[in-house]
């Protein structure tokens, strides 16, 4: 890569991360970056929901106090570094300076990609990994040094420690690779080497998760049978079209063919085939193999850059890919007012005639706002009303009453905004907290967050409601959630926590 393509990816990538770094950080905490920064406070090589690397950045980003633009500074790291490897696969492809710029500007206007430099999650590593494994991978195809394996290793390593999904895309880059005339280069010690070193990345989370009794797989089965709409096929490929963006989902899609036909290239058109086909079998939300498409926008803009010639019509390309991400930046950055974002969406949605729904992944899953953004508000409010009744009770019972919550959200809540409040660690059922366990409390009195109401299973006498939490802009199932005082325990909470388990 010469000197001017090196400063376009270097310029590209730090555009993007200031970009992130500027917008990411409003509304406030969302519901899973809460429940990472906990789960990272109890350092482990595993979580029943995740690999650690997310938890454990999270955390880190909080050490020093409260800190929403220190946390989304992480996953701005990671889109500024997936636009920078975009740009460098772009190169690798045979693109130009301009194929380079087209690629950063459709990179930094997809959607869901902006999404993933949004907020800390599993999916973020992905914008850099993934198109960083695709161009190892063909360096090493068009005759590079085979050393390069142990670097795809690497990186795929550590790809699965952020999300388990990297076991799709790695399935789907070598059965792809085996499928074309240079599967030859699998047959090479350092191809093993690379394998092994994944392997060896990742085994400290997999022995975890065996020695948990494998509680992802529980997670996937229930979320499956439970919680998950399933797509049809042609719904699921429509969704794609929507998470990309609208306007101009036709650049990965000419992505797609140019490396097709592309004889050292057409390996990543299998593997994204092959992947959609495993995400639609398997029942995977839209999202999962989302972190593929800078591949396919690299391939685009080469394809693209190579029938445009003129500068003036090369400039329009540019401004229109950048106009037509700039209309839905508001949902993958929270850079508007609640009352303007609610109103812009509901704008767009009929000007589109399409409706929310159709991206909905999880039943239940409704909120006036993005179900994002959404996501984003009510946790200290839950947190303060809950102080406010804890802090109620008399003192010789409120040393020994235990918070209990529905799920992760609210406890990750409580255990993150609660201590400067008086609160106790919160307990729940939901994930990684039913791990956790009831600690030292005998449950002898329990306030109970979100309405599970113990006295339906007789575990209590009584389960008096005491107060409700409330936001107009929180998700539907966290509006008017009652908080309720159990007493009279007819078990211990250490005997009636097996029944509590809630992997979902």
């Amino acid at each position: 890569m010469g000197k001017r393509s090196e400063k376009v990816a270097w310029s590209a990538a730090l555009v993007v991360f200031v970009a992130h770094a500027i917008g990411n950080p409003h509304y406030g905490y969302f519901r899973d970056e809460l429940y990472f920064i906990i789960c990272g406070f109890h350092p482990a090589f595993g979580y029943v929901d995740q690999p650690p690397i997310a938890p454990l950045l999270a955390a880190g980003s909080q050490l020093f106090g409260h800190s929403l633009f220190a946390l989304r500074l992480i996953p701005a790291a990671f889109a500024g570094a997936g636009v920078y490897a975009t740009c460098r696969l772009a190169s690798a492809l045979g693109g130009d300076e301009y194929a380079e710029v087209l690629a950063a500007v459709a990179f930094a206007c997809t959607g869901v990609l902006t999404s993933f430099g949004m907020k800390v999650g599993p999916d973020m590593a992905g914008l850099w990994l993934w198109p960083l494994i695709a161009l190892y991978m063909l360096r090493i195809v068009r005759g590079g040094d085979p050393r390069w394996w142990i670097a795809v290793g690497l990186a795929a390593g550590v790809a699965f420690e952020t999300k388990y999904t990297l076991v799709f895309f790695a399935i789907a880059m070598v059965v792809g690779l085996a499928l074309t005339q240079h599967r030859r280069v699998l047959f090479s010690g350092w191809f093993v080497a690379g394998v092994a070193v994944a392997i060896a990345l990742a085994l400290p989370n997999v022995i975890w998760q065996a020695v948990n009794n494998f509680p992802m797989l529980e997670l996937l089965r229930n979320g499956h049978d439970e919680k998950n709409i399933h797509a049809s096929p042609l719904l699921y490929v429509f969704q794609q079209i929507l998470i990309t963006n609208l306007f101009f989902w036709p650049l990965w899609v000419i992505g797609l063919v140019a490396v097709l036909r592309d004889g050292a290239a057409r390996f990543l058109g299998y593997a994204y085939v092959l992947l959609m086909a495993m995400m639609m079998v398997l029942g995977g939300k839209d999202y999962y193999p989302a972190d593929f498409y800078p591949i396919l926008l690299a391939a685009g803009a080469v394809a693209v850059a190579r029938w445009i010639h003129r500068p003036v019509w090369r400039a329009v390309v540019v401004t229109a890919v950048a106009i037509a991400g700039l209309i839905f930046v508001p949902f993958s950055l929270p850079v508007l007012s609640e009352q303007a974002m609610a109103a812009y969406s509901v704008r767009v949605q009929s000007a589109l005639g399409v409706h929310k729904s159709v991206l909905q992944n999880e039943r239940g899953a409704n909120a006036t706002l993005p179900n994002d953004w959404a996501d984003m508000h009510g946790w200290p409010e839950l947190v303060a009303q809950v102080a406010a009744t804890y802090n109620r009770l008399p003192p010789a019972e409120r040393w020994q009453t235990g918070i209990f919550t529905g799920n992760y959200g609210e406890a990750a809540a409580i255990d993150f905004f609660g201590p400067a409040l008086g609160l106790p660690p919160a307990l729940s059922g939901h994930n990684n907290y039913w791990l956790w366990g009831p600690g030292l409390y005998n449950g002898s009195t329990l306030l109970e967050v979100g309405g599970h109401c113990f006295a339906d299973e007789h575990a209590y006498a009584s389960a008096t409601v005491v107060a409700y939490i409330d936001d107009p802009w929180a998700m539907s199932y966290e509006r008017h959630r009652p908080i309720a005082l159990c007493r009279g325990a007819r078990m211990s909470l250490q005997q009636l926590w097996p029944k509590l388990r809630s992997y979902e």
